[in-house]
């Protein structure tokens, strides 16, 4: 067995080759072919061999707000700014409050449904690049937006529906587990950027909630779907997100039964969601462990390497290495990465998200440095 010592090595070496191929590929990209200068916003994807935009259907304020936070956390102040501008300006909705799900290709409202994922986007976003610019009208957006989530999307037992009409008035989505995961993820921000503790509280309530209606007791995993809905699948991709998202909350969540079920939820996911040979990991299984969709998306393999960096186990932070070297020849290339593979490695997707930086981001910046 390798040392401790060449291990460690070998690990920051392998995470540096990735923020070298970001730093130098990947955000290129996005100032420049991927981003609509006239609009002041991020084309909706480009295609993986030219770069090209493809037709223009949509801009999402979700999209707009992750690559707020990665020219945010690359220190990138003048994009950054831009990009704040444009989330600001083209999706607030200033009749009902709120924020758009989505403009047409003029960047007049196309999607009005209040959204519960985009709304914990733009907190994410905002927090981040608030705490690096020390800009007050973003941090005012974290407090003002988090509270209209807490006022307009609550639903039974501390939960919170998905989506809205555009008025607020009708219920279009009830609570599913990712945008409750990304508000997770946009309040643990939030606290850090602001220092209020009211975030602590707003964390316990939902960690308690989510354990509650979405832990499948078997296997310690969070479900999609609330437990006992009919054909529910659990993402392993999630099962490692949670189990960061735990990890950065330390004792936040202690109480609610969500850390001792995410150790397990890990080993679970990596036990059957993980091909051994490849480590590409799966899109879906179903509650028994069979694969559910076998569609390996590069999200999910970021998110692997954010576990796997983040475990307190020697011998499982020892996969890291050999993870890192896998996901750079399967998903990266000179020209980008590649979004989505079949379970034999051929490409599933063809072009490339601007929704998809983020994660590469942030998996890198948990990385050995």
């Amino acid at each position: 067995m390798p040392s401790t010592h060449s291990e460690a090595a070998a690990t920051f070496a392998l995470a540096a080759a990735l923020r070298h191929h970001f730093n130098g590929v990947i955000l290129p990209m996005w100032r420049g072919p991927g981003f609509n200068a006239a609009l002041s916003l991020p084309y909706e994807a480009l295609g993986a061999e030219d770069h090209r935009p493809a037709p223009v259907e949509r801009y999402r304020a979700m999209a707009c707000a992750r690559q707020l936070f990665v020219f945010s956390q690359a220190g990138d102040a003048a994009h950054a700014q831009t990009l704040f501008h444009s989330l600001t300006h083209i999706f607030q909705d200033t009749e009902h409050g709120g924020w758009f799900y989505s403009v047409d290709p003029q960047g007049a409202p196309l999607d009005t449904t209040k959204d519960l994922y985009t709304h914990a986007f733009v907190v994410f976003a905002c927090a981040e690049y608030g705490r690096r610019s020390g800009n007050r009208d973003a941090l005012d957006i974290v407090h003002r937006t988090s509270a209209l989530i807490q006022s307009r999307f609550a639903a039974t037992d501390d939960l919170f529906n998905a989506a809205l009409s555009a008025d607020f008035a009708t219920v279009t989505a009830a609570p599913i587990q990712n945008p409750l995961m990304h508000l997770t993820e946009a309040w643990l921000a939030a606290r850090e950027a602001t220092r209020d503790n009211a975030f602590d509280a707003a964390l316990r309530r939902l960690a308690g909630a989510v354990a509650r209606h979405f832990v499948h007791a078997p296997s310690g995993c969070i479900a999609e779907l609330p437990v006992g809905t009919p054909d529910n699948r659990l993402e392993p991709g999630h099962q490692f997100e949670w189990f960061w998202l735990a990890k950065q909350a330390g004792g936040l969540f202690e109480g609610s039964g969500l850390v001792e079920n995410l150790s397990r939820a890990f080993d679970f996911a990596q036990r059957h969601g993980v091909d051994p040979h490849t480590g590409g990991v799966c899109a879906s299984l179903d509650e028994a462990g069979h694969i559910k969709d076998p569609v390996q998306r590069i999200w999910a393999q970021t998110e692997y390497l954010r576990a796997l960096a983040s475990h307190d186990e020697p011998a499982v932070r020892a996969v890291l290495p050999r993870q890192i070297e896998l996901f750079q020849q399967r998903f990266l290339r000179p020209q980008g990465w590649f979004e989505c593979k079949t379970a034999s490695g051929d490409v599933a997707r063809a072009d490339m998200p601007s929704t998809t930086p983020y994660h590469l981001a942030t998996a890198f910046d948990a990385l050995p440095a």
